[in-house]
């Protein structure tokens, strides 16, 4: 879930990049516009992503799993 947030998080950054810097919403150019059913889904997923890693901020950094076997 976490990659998921932040594959998500980094979309809607790189989006917001595009909009500050040629005013081009890729998002909604891809999508059919702002206003369109798919985008607005899009923009709510990466909302959702955003408030998901902020818990990333709050989490124990000791309590992290290896993946190597005991």
């Amino acid at each position: 879930m976490d990659i998921i947030a932040l594959i998500l998080v980094i979309v809607g950054a790189l989006n917001w990049g595009g909009i500050g810097l040629f005013q081009f919403d890729t998002v909604a150019w891809i999508c059919g516009g702002q206003d369109s059913l798919i985008s607005r889904i899009i923009y709510t997923l990466v909302a959702l992503a955003g408030i998901w890693c902020i818990s990333l901020l709050f989490r124990d950094k000791n309590n992290t799993h290896t993946g190597t076997k005991d």
